[in-house]
């Protein structure tokens, strides 16, 4: 059994009347390719952004990394990396000069920084853009770049926030490898997606809508509750439409 990198119990977060995250419940363990599903304002970002240390949680409880979500927020930054789903590097910073401040930001230099710049270039294939101002690379370079950042200081967890939103099958692709890749050296990673076919690629996900987890366990699990005499071979998205419209079922009775 391996160790817990992430546990929540009970996790909430509310903007004033708004519960954007509804007691939810959960742990990870080391190594787990763990996914968030679910429509857009269904609470997979501010999920992350709590577990993270971005934002506080309103309530419950957790540990990332073996910190406390609530009292350690700083030290939770420092054992993670993470991936926000819009492009959130330095435009106006070349590639190299991306990957300098973020190695310093996460407490790296001399020629501990060197190396890891030089493997970064290498491992991600950034090295002929090196030069290239951020805001000026295809969109697939600018992921690359961003997944490099997030890796310079080689965390035990990798939060990753909409990562291939936007980009094409081909890069989604590679990036998929990569993730794979970090799973077999034991990181840790968290993603959130809106594409069923990223969902199968998970070890174990949670379908989430409303700020609640409607769903939890391995794509097979998750599938199979869906199966009916209509549906006996469900694939994912049939899954995922079930239990939306399950979930939506009480509001459409009561109106």
């Amino acid at each position: 059994m391996q160790p817990e990198a992430v546990s929540v119990s009970n996790l909430e977060k509310r903007f004033g009347r708004f519960t954007a995250v509804d007691r939810i419940s959960f742990a990870v363990a080391q190594g787990e390719i763990f996914g968030f599903l679910g429509p857009n304002g269904a609470g997979k970002s501010t999920t992350i952004r709590m577990l993270c240390g971005i934002i506080t949680p309103s309530g419950g409880s957790g540990h990332v990394a073996g910190c406390d979500l609530f009292t350690q927020s700083e030290k939770i930054k420092q054992a993670i990396g993470y991936m926000s789903q819009k492009f959130s590097l330095y435009g106006n910073l070349s590639v190299c000069e991306n990957l300098r401040f973020f190695s310093s930001a996460y407490g790296l230099s001399g020629s501990r920084q060197q190396e890891q710049m030089q493997r970064a270039l290498d491992e991600f294939d950034l090295a002929p853009m090196a030069d290239t101002t951020s805001i000026d690379l295809p969109l697939g370079h600018k992921q690359r770049l961003a997944m490099a950042c997030a890796l310079m200081h080689e965390p035990e967890i990798l939060f990753l926030d909409e990562p291939t939103s936007g980009v094409d099958p081909l890069a989604r692709r590679e990036f998929w490898s990569r993730i794979n890749t970090l799973a077999e050296q034991h990181v840790t990673i968290m993603v959130t997606t809106h594409f069923m076919e990223e969902a199968e690629y998970c070890d174990r996900l949670a379908i989430m809508a409303a700020g609640e987890i409607l769903s939890l366990g391995t794509p097979t699990e998750v599938k199979a509750a869906a199966r009916s005499e209509q549906t006996p071979d469900p694939s994912m998205e049939d899954a995922f439409i079930a239990l939306i419209e399950s979930q939506d079922a009480p509001a459409r009775a009561a109106s």
